[in-house]
């Protein structure tokens, strides 16, 4: 009887687990009916539609191109460079399912495999790791928000079956790869490898294709470009989970464990730097389609060409350190402490040099030993650079032993490195002074070149078409164009000799003009005149022709007369012009007396390539828009030519072109210098100056610092151009060898110019008289 009591209680405790159990089983078929019926009843008739995908109209930005359709600008909320799935690497590919979804092609929209592992990892609280597939992914990226909630996980598994019902495989990934974000305002993986390397996707090595596929988890927590530590990391994540499905070998594991990667910090950059130039045709898009222009996926043609654009970039930069190097160094950009552990150390610099302004090339870098016959740099890759010799040549000054504090180069010193001569790293700075160049078609008016400033990230201002200045002795060829309707001719001799005028003349008080150099040649011809840039000569010219006829002459050449004075200091260049005004003023020299309006896009193209407008430039000039007679800009040319050979502007000669004219200009204490000048049928303008007006220095001139910009940009520009040589037009006559209007010829009128000063007029000469005796402006 005792015996039967504990086999009666063991089965009854058997018959209660079997109970149990089926009451478990029974309450998971009535939860998991009723969350089928809600999924079927309540969720999936208000799943919204997949239009959005099956349908897909990706966002495309507003790109700007050069006229020989190279990339150099994009706008708009999204970076985004859609890639079809037959074009995308396969080695991306299998980076990202490798990371994201290995069983991509394999499950039906949810892998059930993972949702127990996923269920672990949350349940210490809260949706903290999803076994979310590539497909829940597009689900919840296209469609829901990013709350981890039930309700959004219930809708983003319904989703992701009415997806995968929808789409194929491909067709899938092909959404995700080109819509998931990936930090830095990338969308897509064609658009983060322009972001991060600067280049296309199916260029970019397996570590570079890893480190991208490491970004969806997180993209602000493993972006390289901010986070370079964290992101290596990742990297070595997806690299390794590609070695464990063999998507890689061994030795290309290894390759790319240890590959260095050099990631741009500072957003899309592009082959061509026209930053200046892609704002500029971005502002002429927004103004016709407002906030659309952005994501239509229109293109802009303009007509940039890359050559001349890389020419024009190259020699800015080049010449605007030149200058400043001869000017000194000027110290460090900052100090800061360097903690003493290594890492704590590294942090720190990463973190100060992170805030230092990008510019091309001008690396910064911090010191972590100095010395004057070696500084030990770090620079914001974590490298350590050892820079010596010729590379501290600008620096040594602060090298010395008696550097003031604030001017030394100690350890904790912001400074800038770049690459020199052989490659060499070399201690430089940011130049503070501006500068600017333009080139256009002197026939179309089409740009060929413009760089608005020394580096668009440091300043957007756009010195070309925005900078207003006083242009010097750049006004002079104008001045003696109007002289030459008034009868004047390159023979006519001007007493180059100190001048006063009265207050009765000027206006105002006494002015006393007077040569930049203090030399006076007494009488000269009106070509040496101009070739010599003579300060006095052009001021007596315009006191003869009179101001208010000089000042209305300016107006066929495109220049604002309300920003040009009426007074005789108009012949020295003390109004203000832009370098594109300039520019556009020469060019009535260079194509033979026309105006022409500068023009910057070719074409516009919707996002579908039908062509929304376009420029067409006439095949020839009209004469409808000739401003000056055919002789004069003949025979200003001849003068402009001589300023390049015998001149301020002879450094010219060594293009070795006799097409070549110019004219330099020096304002005021070198507060602007300028070259502008033409050949070839290409009209430039150089310029620099500081923002905040100040001398350039006393040893500096249009013809030191603006003429090399010029003459280094048309070097290349004019390669596959061959001289212009112009025909002789009808109505001028060769006397002595100088060019005169036919209706002057023997005019003694016209030619016996007495200034009222002390000299007698001279009359004008016969055609057989020596030059001597030509006529005279005293």
């Amino acid at each position: 009887m005792s015996a039967s009591l504990p086999a009666a209680s063991s089965l009854f405790k058997r018959r209660n687990v079997v109970r149990g159990l089926i009451a478990i089983v029974l309450a998971g078929l009535i939860a998991a009916g009723l969350l089928v019926a809600y999924l079927l009843l309540v969720i999936a008739p208000n799943l919204p539609s997949l239009d959005t995908i099956t349908d897909y109209r990706p966002k495309i930005p507003l790109r700007i191109y050069t006229a020989d359709k190279v990339l150099i600008g994009e706008f708009g909320e999204e970076h985004r460079d859609f890639i079809p799935i037959k074009d995308m690497p396969e080695m991306m590919k299998k980076a990202i399912l490798a990371v994201e979804d290995a069983r991509f092609y394999e499950h039906g929209g949810i892998d059930w495999l993972r949702v127990p592992g996923a269920i672990r990892s949350n349940l210490g609280g809260g949706f903290r790791q999803g076994g979310s597939t590539i497909t829940m992914q597009v689900a919840r990226n296209f469609f829901l928000t990013r709350d981890k909630v039930i309700a959004r996980k219930l809708n983003e598994v319904m989703l992701a079956y009415k997806i995968e019902a929808a789409l194929s495989k491909d067709q899938i990934l092909e959404l995700y790869m080109n819509q998931i974000y990936l930090g830095q305002r990338s969308f897509g993986f064609g658009s983060a490898a322009q972001v991060y390397y600067g280049k296309p996707l199916k260029d970019l090595s397996i570590g570079e294709m890893a480190m991208l596929a490491g970004l969806p988890k997180n993209p602000a927590h493993h972006n390289p470009a901010v986070n370079p530590k964290r992101a290596r990391q990742r990297q070595h994540v997806v690299l390794k989970r590609m070695r464990e499905l063999d998507y890689i070998t061994e030795e290309q594991y290894q390759k790319a464990l240890h590959e260095p990667l050099r990631v741009n910090n500072r957003g899309q950059e592009f082959d061509t730097h026209a930053e200046y130039v892609a704002e500029l045709a971005r502002q002429v898009v927004y103004a016709k389609f407002k906030d659309e222009a952005y994501n239509k996926g229109i293109s802009v043609y303009t007509t940039i060409l890359k050559a001349d654009q890389d020419a024009a970039y190259e020699s800015v930069r080049r010449n605007v350190l030149a200058y400043d190097q001869r000017h000194g160094y000027r110290g460090p950009e900052a100090y800061i402490e360097l903690p003493a552990g290594d890492e704590e150390r590294d942090d720190a610099i990463e973190e100060a040099l992170q805030k230092r302004p990008g510019s091309d090339r001008l690396i910064p870098a911090v010191v972590l030993d100095a010395g004057p016959k070696n500084v030990k740099v770090q620079d914001p890759f974590g490298q350590e650079i050892t820079i010596t010799g010729d590379g501290l040549r600008l620096a040594a000054p602060a090298l010395a032993a008696g550097a003031r504090d604030g001017f030394r180069l100690r350890p904790g010193a912001i400074v800038r490195i770049m690459r020199g001569e052989k490659n060499a790293w070399v201690i430089t700075q940011v130049p503070q002074v501006a500068a600017a160049f333009v080139s256009i078609d002197a026939v179309t008016g089409a740009y060929h070149a413009l760089v608005g400033g020394f580096d668009y990230n440091l300043q957007k201002f756009n010195h070309v078409t925005q900078a207003w200045r006083q242009p010097g002795s750049s006004i002079k060829p104008f001045i003696y164009s109007a002289a030459l309707e008034k009868g004047f001719s390159p023979a006519t001799i001007i007493n180059d000799v100190p001048i006063e005028l009265t207050g009765a003349e000027t206006g105002n008080e006494t002015w006393r003009p007077g040569n930049d150099d203090g030399v006076y040649d007494g009488p000269i011809t009106m070509r040496t005149a101009l070739a010599k840039s003579k300060n006095v000569a052009s001021v007596r010219i315009l006191r003869n022709i009179t101001v208010p006829y000089a000042h209305d002459y300016l107006g066929k050449f495109g220049f604002d007369l309300g920003r040009q004075p009426k007074n005789l200091t108009l012949a020295l260049g003390t109004g203000a012009v832009t370098p594109l005004q300039l520019a556009g003023a020469y060019a009535v020299f260079a194509n033979g007396g026309y105006q022409i309006e500068p023009y910057l896009i070719s074409r516009i193209v919707d996002g579908n390539g039908a062509v929304i407008s376009e420029t067409k430039p006439p095949a020839s000039l009209q004469e409808n828009a000739r401003v000056i007679d055919v002789r004069n800009a003949f025979v200003t040319d001849s003068m402009l030519r001589e300023v390049t050979r015998t001149g301020t502007g002879a450094a010219a000669a060594r293009l070795g072109r006799p097409d070549i004219a110019g004219k330099t200009g020096t304002t005021s204490d070198a507060m602007d210098g300028w070259f502008s000048g033409y050949g070839g049928g290409i009209v430039a303008v150089s310029w620099m100056g500081y923002d905040d007006p100040k001398s350039l220095g006393g040893r500096e001139f249009g013809a030191t610092v603006a003429m090399p910009i010029w003459m280094d940009y048309m070097r290349v520009a004019l390669q596959q151009r061959p001289p212009q040589e112009r025909a002789v037009p009808a109505g001028l006559t060769q006397v002595d060898g100088e060019w005169l209007y036919d209706e002057f010829m023997g005019d003694a009128a016209v030619h016996s110019l007495d200034m009222g000063d002390a000299a007698p007029a001279l009359d004008a000469p016969a055609a057989n008289q020596a030059p001597a005796e030509k006529p005279a402006i005293n």
